[in-house]
């Protein structure tokens, strides 16, 4: 009897499958059992051809052999993972297998692992697709009870090889005429170039941006505070003489309340989150960055199974997950969710009825809590907030509205109006289960107010007089970028072409690398927890064509993707037209009579190439790469550690390069990296068991990259080793 085989994204994932699907035997690179083989890729193991495949004259960055326009895109094996997809073939030609099932991520860029490697393999077996939004055994086994048809994806897999060819078209096109053209190493993209373009423009806002004085008078009343404000209700008052006399002329004076505004209102508990929120309110709360926020969620969904798939953009749930939430309520009725889940099932509260619908929910629902049970003591720091995050979200919504009474009074005194705000709480509902860091800014500026009626009159005990600035934008936190990105429509001057805007810039599942590459492309730079763009961030937006730096561009694709996948749309009819589109931007930098200058360049040369080196801030310190975009050469010269100063407990840099490795930090502490540890391992403050937890912190998933200073201390600690 032919076996079928299994195909998952990842190795973690495939094993999973496996031991619910009683494959015990393993073998190298797969899982076989009786009725199932299972194997896996290691995220991508095929991808497009880079340019040099078409032809020996694409070898050599030249504006005169674009725009480059294949025929048929081609695909080849990544080098890196030429093992794992000899095992994956060979098993696809099995005699032994007569079937597959897709197991990879459910969703578009999932389809694209798989189907790519259907194509390079050459399989023309029977296809099923499993398609699951959480990894519990039960969601595993109810998935392959009911395995739907590989052919009702095509449409989608068609969608997701446009959205790449259509990268790869216009990003590689046009970073090659930039970086030809004015000799630099310059990328653009259809989502980067957007994105960059926004924190620019923001920037530009900033610095052109010129402040201005203005007054605020208050009044202490003694049991409340109360403000000036004009008939407009506004409370800055520009002209100073008029504030000092307005403050001078009510000091000591009565103040006598005319009129006394009472209004209802409600606030609904917030939706489920899907990635962007959550990603939002991560950053904002722990400074956790959008890809390092995905990173924890891919684990707690993976490895912990603790919450459903999280590269959702609904914030919905379908009818039939109802049935289910009784089972996920007392998967976390634990810990500090105790005393929530015992009074909703308790009180029998069930969940708001704004949070379930179909309409919206596309490929999977909302992120919630699966039906298993995690242990707390297996999940680290980072998890346990994500976790706590994502659960009181969800507890939220089985609560009513948070209702209060806003009450505002109005008041004269010398014919100047003043007025005071307050808010009287009604019903706590959905605000007993946060515990948030922050109130919200409405309310944390109104305060409690006495019991107070119309005609009430009150001494002037003091006044306060103000001086003030007016602030310019505020610059973009990765949250706020975020949120741009979701809804950029605000940005479109054109309001007949708003509509087109969709999704936005990019979708849920690729807006944390398109930030990540702003980055590691020294584009954008961070200063505390706000974005900066670089020199070479600036000028690259005034080089590049100018729509490719508009975010109705992405729109426009995302939403004929989104075409393709549902059938509506050709593929085909789609790259010709890109096609048309990159000849066009390559026509338009050639074109170009701007100058690109680097404002960073130093003293010192490159060792490989004897250019001269740039200084360059990345995320974790400050690097010196080569001008070369051929040379590659780059070396980091100050690296931001997690290692905190013995005398000031701040975190310090690290300066230096192999027996030159001094730590230093900005309370003036100095010390030579081997002499430190010595130090600590003399002091027996850092154990070998300290020692390597810290390393597994630091040299976390691949995708995240290594910390320059983990690899530094574990080759010493290796070399340490041999000496004894």
């Amino acid at each position: 009897m032919a076996k079928t085989l299994v195909l998952a994204e990842k190795p973690s994932v495939g094993r999973e499958l496996a031991r619910v699907l009683g494959c015990r035997q393993s073998s190298g690179g797969y899982l076989s059992g009786p009725q199932y083989i299972v194997t896996w890729a290691l995220g991508h193991l095929v991808e497009l051809a880079e340019p040099e495949a078409y032809g020996d004259q694409y070898k050599t960055w030249s504006m005169e052999t674009l725009p480059m326009l294949p025929e048929k895109m081609e695909l080849k094996v990544i080098s890196e993972t030429t093992k794992q997809y000899g095992v994956v073939k060979k098993l696809l030609h099995s005699p032994e297998v007569g079937s597959l099932i897709i197991a990879t991520d459910a969703g578009r860029e999932g389809e694209l692992v798989a189907r790519w490697i259907l194509e390079k393999a050459g399989f023309h077996k029977p296809i099923k697709r499993l398609w699951i939004s959480s990894q519990t055994d039960k969601a595993i086994r109810e998935g392959f009870a009911k395995l739907r048809d590989g052919r009702d994806y095509y449409n989608l897999y068609m969608s997701a090889q446009s959205r790449a060819e259509a990268d790869w078209l216009v990003g590689l096109n046009v970073t090659r005429a930039l970086t030809c053209k004015f000799n630099a190493q310059l990328s653009a993209g259809r989502v980067q170039t957007p994105t960059l373009a926004l924190i620019v423009q923001r920037e530009e806002e900033i610095r052109k941006f010129v402040p201005k004085d203005y007054y605020t008078v208050k009044v202490d009343l003694g049991k409340f505070f109360a403000a000036w404000h004009d008939p407009k209700n506004q409370t800055g008052i520009f002209d100073k003489e008029k504030a000092e006399a307005i403050a001078q002329k009510i000091k000591g004076k009565t103040f006598k309340i005319t009129e006394i505004k009472k209004t209802f209102g409600s606030t609904p508990p917030p939706m489920l989150y899907d990635l962007t929120e959550l990603q939002r309110d991560a950053n904002k709360l722990y400074q956790y960055s959008p890809k390092q926020t995905l990173n924890i969620m891919q684990r707690l969904y993976e490895m912990h199974k603790a919450l459903t798939y999280p590269r959702t953009d609904s914030r919905y749930l379908t009818a039939d997950i109802v049935p289910t939430l009784q089972e996920r309520l007392r998967a976390v009725n634990h810990g500090e969710f105790s005393p929530i889940v015992g009074e909703i099932f308790r009180t029998r509260k069930s969940i708001s009825h704004n949070c379930v619908n179909n309409a919206k929910v596309t490929d999977h629902h909302a992120i919630i809590p699966t039906e298993e049970q995690v242990n707390l003591m297996s999940l680290n720091l980072e998890e346990k907030r994500i976790y706590s995050l994502v659960v009181k979200r969800f507890l939220t919504c089985f609560y009513p509205s948070y209702d209060y009474k806003k009450i505002r009074i109005e008041l004269t005194a010398e014919g100047e109006r003043f007025s005071a705000s307050g808010r009287e709480i009604l019903e706590l509902g959905w605000k007993k289960v946060t515990t948030a860091q922050e109130e919200d800014e409405e309310e944390a500026v109104e305060q409690v107010l006495p019991n107070l009626k119309q005609g009430d009159v009150f001494p002037c005990r003091n006044v306060q007089l103000k001086t003030l600035k007016t602030a310019p934008p505020a610059r973009y936190t990765e949250a706020t970028l975020l949120s741009a990105m979701e809804n950029p429509s605000r940005f479109i001057e054109d309001r007949a072409m708003k509509e087109y805007i969709g999704g936005g810039l990019g979708t849920p599942a690729t807006r944390a690398d398109i930030i990540e590459k702003l980055f590691t492309s020294f584009y954008v730079e961070k200063k505390g927890n706000s974005l900066v763009p670089t020199s070479k961030g600036m000028q690259l937006i005034n080089l590049v064509p100018p729509d490719l730096k508009e975010p109705l561009l992405t729109a426009k694709w995302e939403k004929r993707l989104e075409g393709i996948s549902k059938g509506a749309e050709n593929k085909n009819v789609f790259i010709k037209e890109i096609k048309g589109y990159a000849s066009s931007l390559v026509k338009t930098v050639s074109a170009s009579e701007a100058k690109y200058v680097h404002e960073n360049l130093t003293q010192e040369v490159c060792p490989d190439c004897g250019k001269r080196l740039l200084m360059v801030n990345s995320k974790k310190g400050k690097m010196l790469v080569c001008q070369d975009r051929t040379c590659g050469y780059r070396r980091n010269v100050v690296v931001e550690t997690r290692v905190r100063c013995p005398n000031c407990h701040k975190f310090m840099e690290l300066f230096g390069e192999g027996e030159k490795k001094t730590f230093v930090c900005r309370c003036g502490f100095r010390s030579k990296a081997d002499k430190l540890f010595a130090n600590k391992d003399k002091d027996a403050k850092a154990s070998k068991r300290d020692v390597q937890q810290y390393l597994d912190s630091q040299n976390k998933k691949k995708e995240e990259g290594v910390s320059a200073f983990a690899a530094a201390w574990a080759k010493s600690l290796e070399e340490a080793k041999k000496k004894k």
